[in-house]
């Protein structure tokens, strides 16, 4: 990271506009004029994007919202009231998205919408309820809650569209630099095994890279299809990868490798989710990166039992 650069320096690098925060230029793109058509189709993206990340179940039509707040009142069992809880919260986002909506076709016949409209104030009270049950909410894969991915169209509502779009810079800046914490710890793993070879390493940084170039550019961009093959491709590269066994291998070295490979499948899944949701997912992170300092020792200390001084 070079800090004598100024967070949200601008420049133009290779051809692409890039923008600067915590030590990586991100792919930038110019926002929509801040209309509330224009917030319409961000707050109806992200509403989409969201439901593609978390569990299932929860896209609850808006209309619905009566039925999926009764049914959470009347739920005691701690379980059933943390899901019916996290559908409430997918119905209050669709009600937003619906008055928002109705909104927008009212302005473009004419009707001025004032920002007090109580329709207005009742979609943001929709979204901020919506955000307040998203702790509930848990990412798709079920090991954590996705809180940053769940508060963005409450933030598309209530911020200007430029500084939403500078928000969600700072957000990717956060996904790459876990990424390359992932990644690290995944390399300092399988580095160190032989039967990984040595080429384990420039397979996983290849992935990075794709991950990281993936995370920053939009599905709008003409540049996606080239973008997300590679992606594909790189991760592809990575769960195809077997440890080199000999023939007679111990059991202590197929149980090694069949570990080695569970753990290398988990690591590039967790930097799919955040890289797709292109938010950091914090506890998976930290757990994983945990679990990798495990298998590490346990290695180190297979590898020391079968060499004695």
């Amino acid at each position: 990271m070079n800090d004598s650069i100024p967070l949200g320096t601008r420049r133009t690098i290779d051809g692409a506009d890039r923008v600067y925060y915590y030590g990586y230029w991100i792919k930038a793109y110019s926002p929509p004029a801040n209309t509330l058509e224009a917030k319409k189709r961000l707050i109806e993206g992200l509403t989409r994007r969201l439901f593609n990340h978390v569990e299932h179940g929860l896209n609850i039509p808006g209309r619905r919202l009566g039925e999926a707040r009764a049914s959470y009142e009347d739920a005691t069992e701690p379980q059933l009231k943390r899901v019916k809880g996290a559908m409430l919260a997918g119905a209050l986002f669709n009600r937003a998205t619906d008055i928002f909506t109705k909104l927008v076709e009212l302005q473009a016949m004419g009707i001025e919408i004032q920002t007090d409209n109580e329709l207005m104030r009742e979609c943001g009270q929709c979204l901020q309820e919506a955000l307040t049950l998203g702790k509930l909410v848990r990412h798709r894969s079920g090991d954590e809650g996705i809180d940053e991915l769940w508060g963005e169209p409450f933030k598309a509502f209530t911020m200007p569209i430029d500084a939403f779009y500078e928000s969600r810079y700072v957000k990717i800046a956060m996904t790459m630099r876990d990424i390359d914490r992932l990644t690290a710890a995944m390399i300092g793993v399988f580095s160190r095994l032989e039967m990984f070879g040595g080429e384990i390493e420039s397979i996983l940084h290849d992935y990075a890279e794709a991950a990281k170039v993936k995370c920053e550019t939009l599905r709008t961009d003409p540049a996606i299809f080239d973008v997300w093959s590679r992606f594909a491709v790189a991760a592809e590269k990575v769960k195809e990868y077997l440890p080199k066994l000999q023939p007679d291998a111990a059991d202590v070295e197929l149980l090694e490798a069949s570990e080695g490979k569970a753990l290398l499948e988990k690591g590039i899944d967790l930097i799919s989710y955040v890289t797709r949701a292109r938010v950091p997912m914090p506890k998976s992170t930290r757990e994983f990166i945990e679990r990798c300092a495990g298998f590490r020792q346990g290695a180190d200390s297979r590898q020391a039992t079968c060499d004695p001084l």
